[in-house]
């Protein structure tokens, strides 16, 4: 993900266009906070019956044919994320809630105890009842980033890095989110960096991760190992997988023999054949697919106004569902609101038309609670777009 820096001159609901990488800004924990606004829809008309599709920038209501006058298929990629174009579960919501910006945010001294007892005062239940209120049909939560910190345990990452006592929580986060959001009828998606945590030394050299443009493939392999733990532990409860980092997608991904694509899309999907993953390459304003083993678009975007789709059949690109991921608040999980609510609905069915799929991302607070400005933006949205 990247940041965007505030443009000079603009107000507080303007974006500037300058950006640094979401791998500096993990890796630093440091940048300034972006302000980022669109344009006010002006003259809209109703939303579109069908997705719409873009080919040689002609936007088309109708559906492609499954079948071309020569009998050639229509390809449709795999149908793991079919869900993303119900309207039942199309938006949702994403939280990033990591030890290091915790502890930037509430002056914390981060440790272990101290960790654990973050996670063990999470109400699942509590915010369970605040994403049905707000008609949000998934919900997207980080499992860790930079810091090394991880709020579900995992013995395949202690073993394999040997740090003790161990920076993953002892409660499991993760597996206790989903009966309460399956009693609403909300999809559970995790987040993980595919690259090793940056502000962890000891982690990176037991993980064998060198940054940059390098195959790294000790590194996957035990990365797809840990990965694969926590999938096989999760089984069915988490229906997709939203892996960042993927910024050297040649040198480390795109190789015939494993680890590759399809070796890291194996691992996310151990414990669920039918979890959709995407791949996220940072950011790009047009929506694309990185691979065929991806069943969604990362999307990850700055500017909803520059989001753009070209050549997508049937709410596809190239089979993968379309989706974006975009933050409300001034950045990436902290900030007060950048948008008006006008402007959140505005963003969100932009993407909708096009037949795709959108999560937002708010900051949540140290006890695992939103705050009534974004609430009320979230609430707006699902009454625009109701399940």
């Amino acid at each position: 993900m990247l940041t965007s820096w505030p443009a000079a001159g603009l107000g507080s609901k303007a974006m500037g266009t300058k950006k640094i990488s979401r791998r500096e800004w993990i890796a630093s924990s440091t940048a300034a906070l972006g302000a980022a606004a669109f344009a006010e829809p002006g003259g809209a008309g109703t939303r579109a019956q069908a997705p719409l599709q873009s080919t040689g920038g002609r936007e088309q209501s109708s559906p492609q044919p499954m079948t071309a006058p020569d009998g050639q298929q229509l390809y449709q990629g795999t149908q793991r994320a079919d869900w993303m174009q119900n309207p039942r579960y199309a938006w949702g919501v994403m939280t990033h809630y990591l030890a290091d910006w915790q502890s930037q945010v509430n002056k914390l001294d981060m440790n272990v105890d101290l960790w654990n007892k973050m996670i063990d005062g999470w109400d699942v239940d509590g915010m369970a009842k605040r994403l049905a209120s707000v008609g949000a049909g998934h919900y997207q939560l980080s499992i860790g980033q930079n810091s090394g910190y991880y709020l579900s345990p995992n013995a395949t990452y202690d073993k394999t890095t040997g740090i003790a006592p161990s920076k993953c929580s002892r409660r499991d986060l993760v597996a206790d989110f989903y009966e309460p959001l399956r009693r609403r009828d909300i999809k559970l998606m995790v987040y993980l960096p595919s690259g090793a945590p940056n502000g962890d030394q000891a982690a990176k050299t037991a993980l064998e991760w060198q940054d940059g443009g390098y195959p790294n493939k000790n590194f996957q392999r035990k990365w797809e190992a840990i990965i694969r733990e926590w999938s096989q532990r999760w089984g069915k409860k988490v229906a997709g997988w939203w892996l960042d980092g993927v910024v050297y997608p040649d040198s480390m991904y795109r190789s015939p023999e494993p680890p590759n694509f399809a070796s890291l899309a194996a691992a996310a999907r151990a414990g669920n054949a039918d979890a959709c993953v995407a791949f996220n390459p940072g950011v790009y304003n047009r929506l694309f697919a990185m691979s065929p083993d991806e069943d969604f678009t990362a999307g990850e975007i700055d500017d909803p106004n520059l989001v753009n789709v070209r050549h997508q059949v049937n709410g596809r690109v190239d089979g993968s569902q379309i989706h974006m991921l975009c933050f409300l608040g001034e950045h990436w999980g902290k900030g007060e609101p950048r948008f008006t609510t006008e402007q959140a609905v505005a963003a969100t069915r932009k993407v909708r038309d096009w037949g795709g799929a959108v999560t937002l991302d708010v900051p949540v607070a140290m006890n695992g609670t939103i705050s009534k400005p974004f609430m009320n933006q979230l609430e707006a949205i699902g009454n625009a777009f109701p399940r």
